[in-house]
């Protein structure tokens, strides 16, 4: 099997099509030229036809009066290009007469049935076109008038033009070939430009872009199409970069705690009281990087697209009620203000585990962020058939340059601020992607020093 490049096989297509057209114009141009030669030369023998049976005199005696010198003298006074043929038969089937051109031969009578018509048959091994009309007296056949005319020329005008025809098809569509390959090979330098490109880029050199064309047209499409995935494989490149280092990052920082805590225990002796501090702090370092690693896992799951769904009836009321008892001690520590106003039971169709997750990291952000005295707000209402779940508190608040980035994975707004707030900045990565999964309306409004508030929407 022949391997044809894509320039080629424009070209074999498009010469494929066109070649059957031209075949099926060829094929009129011939019946047509076809048609008219042949309507012609019958149009001719029919007119003899009329002229020689005006000469023609029937006597009762069934023999015939023809004006002989007549006809004779009108055959050399014209000039023909094409020779008439001319006999006459009489009641048995005898030749009466025939033209000075037939010389020693004769037109050949066929059956009764095809008088009137028109035959195609040789003299002297010549191709003519004769016709056979009786003749009649009182409605009785008493003989034969035929008119006949050669085909030579006819024949040879056809074959001439059937073979130039056969010699030009090929010829036409071999220059129609290479035409339409030139023209195929310009029309896909772009795409060529395209491959070229895309050989370049690598996941270290994600910067190439590809030259848009001037023409907007599918190949300006197919560029542009190509230069925004690019962009998204880029962004999406550097954000997994970006997230590894973070990581990294904080791994790294409860590891190199425990570490140090546990050196500082093998040094010397020390009393029990000081060796419970330190593995209770160890401890609790542990519990963090416990607590990092599942979000990690759970965030990696969403990345993958790995969460499935497990669709049931979620009471809203008693899952923001178990959140908060588990949060008490944090709430109690802090002395923060709890409101909450539950007018009826709400449920929803969701997945429990996951809705449970998103109201915990709203909670636990709340609590986390809240100043000493604080107050959080947590109230569920109805609106448009959808169920509203509003978090707010009044603590440090989130400066509005930083709302879109919050979402970042391991993003903080403002860190070095308040040092003494510990956290990984992937809480509210994981409840966008969660939101956006369970397809939950998720919004956010903050301001320094006043506080945030956070509304779910739903369905």
């Amino acid at each position: 099997m022949f391997s044809f490049s894509y320039k080629n096989r424009i070209a074999f297509n498009y010469i494929l099509s066109t070649g059957l057209l031209i075949s099926v114009v060829f094929f009129v141009i011939y019946q047509i030229i076809d048609f008219s030669v042949n309507t012609h030369i019958n149009d001719d023998i029919q007119m003899e036809v009329e002229k020689h049976l005006e000469e023609i005199e029937i006597d009762r005696n069934n023999t015939y009066l023809i004006q002989v010198d007549q006809w004779r003298a009108r055959e050399h006074n014209t000039v023909n290009v094409n020779p008439v043929f001319v006999q006459f038969f009489d009641i048995n089937d005898k030749l009466i007469d025939k033209s000075p051109n037939l010389k020693g031969l004769q037109l050949k009578l066929y059956v009764y049935k095809l008088d009137n018509k028109f035959i195609d048959t040789y003299l002297n091994n010549k191709p003519i076109r004769q016709i056979q009309v009786p003749l009649f007296d009182n409605k009785k056949v008493v003989g034969h008038l035929f008119v006949a005319m050669s085909l030579d020329d006819a024949t040879m005008i056809l074959t001439n033009l059937r073979n130039t025809l056969f010699i030009a098809f090929p010829l036409i569509l071999i220059v129609l070939f290479l035409i339409a390959r030139l023209i195929a090979g310009r029309s896909i330098k772009p795409v060529t430009m395209i491959t070229e490109t895309s050989s370049r880029i690598t996941k270290d050199n994600l910067k190439d872009r590809i030259e848009l064309p001037h023409n907007k047209d599918e190949l300006y499409v197919l560029s542009k199409t190509i230069n925004d995935l690019l962009d998204r494989i880029e962004s999406a490149v550097e954000r997994e970069k970006q997230f590894t280092s973070d990581a990294s990052h904080e791994l790294r920082t409860p590891l190199t705690v425990l570490k140090g805590t546990l050196e500082v225990l093998i040094r010397k002796p020390r009393s029990q009281s000081e060796y419970e501090e330190k593995i209770n702090y160890s401890i609790s370092e542990v519990n963090r990087l416990n607590n990092l690693v599942d979000q990690l896992l759970l965030l990696a799951r969403f990345e993958n697209q790995k969460q499935s769904l497990k669709i049931e009836k979620v009471y809203l009321n008693a899952l923001i009620l178990d959140t908060l008892t588990l949060y008490s001690e944090k709430i109690n520590n802090e002395k923060i203000n709890i409101k909450y106003s539950f007018s009826t039971d709400y449920f929803i169709k969701s997945d429990n585990y996951l809705v449970s997750i998103i109201i915990s990291n709203i909670i636990s952000n709340a609590i986390k962020y809240s100043y000493e005295n604080g107050e959080i707000s947590i109230l569920l209402s109805k609106e448009n058939n959808k169920t509203i779940c509003s978090i707010s508190d009044n603590g440090i608040g989130i400066a509005k340059d930083d709302l879109d980035k919050i979402f970042n994975p391991f993003y903080r707004s403002n860190p070095t601020n308040h040092p003494e707030i510990k956290g990984s900045g992937l809480g509210l990565s994981i409840v966008k992607r969660i939101t956006q999964l369970l397809h939950i309306g998720f919004e956010i409004h903050s301001e320094i020093n006043q506080g945030t508030t956070v509304i779910l929407r739903i369905s």
